[in-house]
């Protein structure tokens, strides 16, 4: 993967309708794993991409990746970080984490955090080998919430 094989940019409202796709498709692979839709495949994108930065990758004019982040004042949270399944295990997950953690420092946040379901083996060994941490868990609709942070900075 080459910089010029990819861009990125700044979602708009009328990216909604491709977010809302790109991330049910990235996530339905974990509806038999936990027995339900993950959270965000139920997100309302279009109040989402209003209310705080998504951020799109596109591979030859194919939508491919996105992170969706939130300001939460002393630190940002990752809300979604998906990849298209035919995109997937090509580095556009970790590029997007990275360009997540850059924007969020270029901010002068100190900390990004996010979280995952516990049951998300995949998702939490990913984060792990990316420098994050586990903080905690705490239960969410008969499961568990795996909440990890990381300290980021220019």
């Amino acid at each position: 993967m080459t910089e010029s094989s990819f861009t990125i940019r700044p979602a708009t409202p009328a990216d909604a309708g491709a977010i809302r796709d790109l991330t049910r498709a990235a996530y339905a692979k974990w509806i038999p794993v936990i027995g339900r839709e993950p959270k965000p495949m139920a997100a309302d994108y279009d109040q989402a991409v209003r209310a705080h930065p998504i951020d799109l990758l596109f591979v030859g004019g194919r939508l491919a990746a996105l992170v969706e982040m939130i300001d939460e004042g002393e630190h940002w949270l990752i809300e979604n970080l998906a990849v298209h399944p035919d995109f997937q295990g090509q580095g556009f997950g970790r590029r997007m984490l990275a360009h997540a953690e850059y924007r969020a420092a270029e901010a002068n946040m100190v900390e990004m955090r996010l979280y995952t379901n516990k049951l998300f083996a995949e998702n939490i060994r990913f984060y792990l080998a990316h420098g994050y941490g586990i903080d905690r868990e705490e239960p969410y609709k008969g499961g568990f919430i795996t909440h990890m942070s990381k300290v980021i900075g220019l």
